[in-house]
């Protein structure tokens, strides 16, 4: 009984990790940080027009950032 529990999960996780996006998701875009770049300066230009905390937020999320420092050729995921 574990072991088929055991076996089921396992189907679950590769499952899980093999699947591929909807053919209607957005593909995320990416940006090469410049000398003088922020998080805040990418998400005033990049999402204009919206909340710009969300929009870091955000930035920060999909990269796994733990602060707000960036580095130079730094490439980041644009949610």
């Amino acid at each position: 009984m574990v072991a088929t529990a055991a076996m089921v999960v396992l189907a679950i996780v590769i499952f899980l990790s093999v699947a591929t996006p909807s053919p209607g998701a957005p593909r995320p875009r990416h940006y090469q940080v410049q000398a003088g770049d922020t998080l805040w300066s990418i998400a005033a230009t990049r999402y204009s027009g919206s909340d710009i905390r969300a929009a870091i937020y955000d930035i920060r999320h999909a990269n796994d950032l733990s602060t707000s420092t960036i580095s130079v050729g730094q490439r980041l995921v644009l949610p």
